[in-house]
């Protein structure tokens, strides 16, 4: 009773994690493992931060971040959608072999995926010792077997669902998702800053936990809502972009300050780190899960297309890591990858063992330093299954292996065919001029898909929703 009753006074002012899994394999040495900080945020497009040449958006700790280990400009989202992709970095797998060809949503009529069982990252982080929490974003599932805490993660506070409705209010469709594990939650603020506030709170709490518990290392998903819409900056943040950058459109403007302030939070979180002394153990990484979107008037630094599409613009993201301890500063990757391959490149990091039969490929040698060429063969797999009239609940794909692109841009159009590295923003289809790369490329998608139709996306009959 003591316990708990300290417990909720720490969680009245925000929260705190708690005692870390007890592992059951030999982990790497404390003093190797680094602490993990995932940064994911939500719908930035490729060219809507500073550091990748946005020269209305002012994004200082984001680009200091970056700057301080390695960046990348030619990293891929699994999906242009939110819930395929996410699936793909917690699994290492194709989001269709996880059972999240499209986003899952609480209106059960237009949800397409349902996270199929199995370990997921923090799964196998809790093996080596780390103590795992989710703040933000989860979007893989109502149901209680796909809770958070039944996939992984030692402690939850953030928001079940997909989008919201109202930054403040946190509903989506007059429902409240907030949870701190499993109590509905109903804290006040603008999500973003809520977010932050839980996350630094837990990072000041593993300060105490490890004086008390031999130094256990945590992985912290820190995933944001922003900058999806609706666009709903604080009003402060607003009225600053429309004063010192006159005559930007009014959409526009929503945008840079909704990401201006996610900036600012972000920077809050490192400060936490620096003062808690943390940061040079600990490895941060800063991404998106797929483009910026296009009625927002996304930046995505000038490719063709937006969130949604197969396009470079829906599928190519921001992403750096930093870790002062193990990665040197101000470098930088132009070798395709995608979200899946952090899943086996933390484990790596972390001493842990990469499981077999994951799709998704370890670049630890590449960050730090120890491999620099990496594979640029190997075909890299896109997917989207969607409703409405556009889709009817049938799947787009999409493939890059070396330089050329093979995609379908809708269910009923021919699939098109760029050549990445003398057209990289896909003005010149050669699906009719280059007939041989267009049937070799079709005929390996055509077994990509054949194998991501073996596992199931629909929810079980009779499993309930939260």
């Amino acid at each position: 009773m003591r316990t708990r009753f300290l417990l909720s006074i720490l969680f009245c002012s925000g929260w705190i994690g708690l005692t870390a899994f007890q592992t059951q394999s030999r982990p790497k040495p404390r003093s190797l493992r680094p602490n993990i900080l995932f940064i994911l945020v939500d719908d930035l497009g490729f060219g809507d931060l500073s550091c990748y040449g946005a020269n209305d958006v002012k994004t200082p700790h984001i680009d200091s971040l970056i700057r301080g280990g390695m960046r990348f400009t030619s990293f891929y989202a699994n999906s242009p959608v939110c819930s395929p992709s996410r699936a793909a970095l917690l699994s290492g797998r194709y989001p269709e072999r996880m059972g999240v060809p499209g986003v899952i949503r609480d209106d059960t009529t237009n949800s397409w995926g349902y996270l199929a069982p199995g370990r997921l990252l923090p799964d196998y982080l809790a093996e080596q010792g780390y103590h795992t929490a989710l703040v933000g974003k989860w979007h893989l599932g109502l149901e209680p077997e796909n809770h958070p805490n039944r996939r992984g993660f030692r402690e939850f506070y953030g928001f079940l669902g997909d989008m919201m409705d109202n930054y403040v209010e946190k509903k989506r469709n007059g429902q409240n998702f907030m949870r701190h594990n499993r109590e509905v939650i109903n804290p006040p603020g603008h999500a973003t800053d809520v977010f932050t506030n839980a996350a630094i709170t837990y990072l000041n709490g593993q300060v105490r936990q490890r004086r008390r518990a031999n130094d256990p290392p945590f992985f912290l998903y820190l995933s944001y809502n922003a900058p999806h819409d609706p666009l709903q900056p604080p009003a402060a943040d607003l009225d600053r972009v429309t004063r010192t950058r006159p005559g930007i459109d009014p959409t526009r403007a929503k945008l840079v300050a909704l990401i201006e302030h996610l900036d600012a939070n972000v920077g809050r979180v490192l400060a936490a780190l620096r003062a808690n002394g943390q940061d040079r153990n600990t490895l941060v990484v800063f991404t998106s899960d797929n483009g910026g979107w296009g009625p927002g008037k996304a930046n995505v630094g000038g490719y063709r297309g937006v969130k949604g599409t197969m396009y470079e613009g829906g599928l190519r993201i921001a992403a750096g890591v930093r870790w002062p301890a193990g990665i040197r500063p101000r470098t930088e990757s132009d070798r395709p990858l995608l979200l899946m391959d952090w899943m086996p490149t933390l484990l790596q990091l972390a001493g842990a063992p990469v499981p077999t039969g994951i799709q998704g490929q370890s670049f630890a040698g590449l960050i730090t330093g120890k491999d620099t060429l990496g594979d640029r063969q190997r075909p890299l797999y896109f997917v989207r299954r969607e409703g409405h009239d556009t889709y009817k609940g049938l799947q787009i794909h999409a493939v890059r292996q070396g330089d050329f692109k093979l995609l379908q841009p809708t269910p009923f159009a021919p699939y098109e065919l760029y050549n990445l590295r003398a057209d990289p923003y896909e003005k010149t289809n050669l699906a009719d001029t280059d007939r041989p790369m267009r049937e070799q490329l079709t005929r390996q998608l055509m077994e990509h898909i054949r194998r991501g139709g073996s596992v199931p996306w629909q929810r079980p009959a009779g499993v309930a929703r939260q």
